[in-house]
């Protein structure tokens, strides 16, 4: 007989665990559409055609650039702060594409700066009060599997401890690991995962329909063919939902996610963070920060090319050849900072303290970065971002391609102005070491990017120009 969580032989997942995964992926948009009318009620406006219409576009745009509600177990205020600052972060991207649509269309004369206002504040307070809601909620599931929906794994592999480690410690994916099913022997299981072996896989679906599993995931190597069409065979009749886990994690994994080509199913194993929405995200960033810093520094920018001028011979700016975009050729713009003109396409000489090829003038360009600040013109031309992997000269690149493994991985993406590299202190340095941790930096960016992510390197970079020790 199965347990309650079986009804006549049907697996049944819990109201809690079905309510979440539902939930999940339209919280945030229906919050920032439902606020548009709660602060039309606010300011006394009747909400009308034009608010609807903005609800609709919000919802949208909230769909395609929000994340799902980040659920953790994290506490305290410390946690709470970060998670509203994440939250404020990313609706900023949506409030001000929301606004510049309305005011390309000749559509914002039509909304009330009250209104508006009170959107812009109440929508992040309602995603984060929901999100902190939904996950107090999914916390306080009675008992070890109460509300959880239950689920074996196939193979005690490297993939599947790793899975089982990740179900049983997130309450968000709603899942509770009952144990392990193995084929082989005792002695070849690992001494600290024996005791949670239930029985070979010949006995899964006769445990499975006693215990009230919903969910197997199958973590055995492909090679095993046979085994694993004999498991499927016997798991016909059940309800239970089947998952196989490809052991991936000997790649070294860069934006790592499915996707399907034609009804024909893939698994990106490498890939771009920047697709759909993330990529107009990210272009919008970079053309919004771009143009900012631009208007900002306008006079430096005039005042660094006179000086450029008037203390040496030469052009004001300097283009070198770099690599960008999956490794296409680009031209970087910078203030002429040295008496030669180095390419850097055949040989190239990494700058040292007190260099006699640095101007005396271009030395407080370099010390200050105020030489790097033309760069925001490739930006705005598209060929570079402000942040992502910094480009290394073209002999450089030739030369560390060889030695360091995953290293034109990071062309997979926009050079830019400052990264994490940067501001984690491997700005500089030729040497095998430094390149080393400096392309571990970009990959490691590669894996976590997020606008937030964005905003912490461009903030941290501003607080390194005033006191880089490094820059000369």
């Amino acid at each position: 007989m199965a347990q309650s969580g079986n009804v006549h032989g049907f697996s049944r997942t819990p109201p809690s665990a079905s309510l979440f995964f539902m939930c999940n992926a339209l919280l945030f948009p229906l919050i920032v559409a439902g606020s548009v009318a709660l602060s039309a009620w606010l300011v006394g406006r009747q909400y009308g055609p034009h608010d609807f219409f903005l609800s609709v576009l919000a919802f949208l745009l909230a769909n395609l650039i929000l994340d799902e509600p980040r659920v953790s177990h994290r506490t305290g205020w410390k946690a709470n702060v970060s998670d509203l600052t994440d939250i404020c972060i990313r609706w900023l991207m949506v409030l001000c594409i929301s606004l510049a649509l309305l005011k390309i269309a000749t559509l914002l004369q039509f909304y009330d700066r009250r209104m508006l206002s009170v959107w812009a504040a109440l929508a992040p307070l309602g995603m984060w009060v929901a999100q902190l809601f939904l996950q107090s909620t999914i916390k306080g599931q009675p008992g070890e599997t109460g509300g959880a929906r239950r689920a074996v794994i196939v193979g005690v592999s490297d993939v599947g401890v790793r899975l089982e480690t990740r179900l049983n410690s997130s309450p968000a994916f709603g899942t509770a690991v009952l144990g392990f099913f193995e084929d082989r022997s005792e002695d070849r299981v690992p001494a600290n995962c024996r005791d949670r072996v239930l029985g070979k896989s010949c006995d899964l679906a006769t445990y499975a329909a006693g215990h009230g599993v919903q969910v197997v995931y199958i973590a055995i190597p492909m090679s095993r063919q046979q085994r694993i069409l004999d498991l499927l065979d016997s798991l016909r009749d059940s309800t239970v939902s089947v998952y196989f886990v490809p052991d991936l994690f000997v790649f070294d994994l860069i934006q790592a996610r499915l996707d399907a080509l034609g009804g024909i199913p893939l698994i990106a194993v490498c890939e771009s963070p920047f697709y759909g929405a993330r990529a107009i995200a990210k272009r919008f960033l970079d053309i919004a920060v771009a143009s900012f810093l631009l208007l900002c520094s306008s006079p430096i920018f005039l005042l660094a090319a006179i000086g450029v001028k008037l203390t040496s011979k030469g052009p004001v700016l300097f283009r070198q050849a770099r690599y960008g975009l999956d490794g296409q050729l680009i031209s970087v713009y910078k203030f002429r900072s040295m008496r030669v003109a180095e390419d850097g396409a055949g040989t190239y000489k990494q700058v040292t303290r007190h260099d006699p090829r640095v101007t005396r003038f271009g030395n407080f360009l370099r010390r200050t970065s105020i030489d790097e600040l033309p760069q925001l013109l490739n930006v705005l031309q598209g060929s570079m971002s402000i942040v992502g992997p910094r480009p290394h000269v073209i002999a450089v690149n030739e030369q560390y391609r060889r030695l360091i493994p995953g290293y034109m991985v990071r062309h997979k993406i926009r050079p830019g102005i400052t990264g994490w590299a940067q501001v984690n202190g491997y700005r500089g340095g030729d040497d095998l070491e430094s390149m080393t941790k400096r392309i571990e930096c970009d990959l490691e960016y590669l894996r976590c990017w997020s606008l937030g992510l964005d905003i912490r390197i461009i903030l941290r970079t501003v607080l390194l120009v005033i006191n880089d020790q490094r820059a000369y």
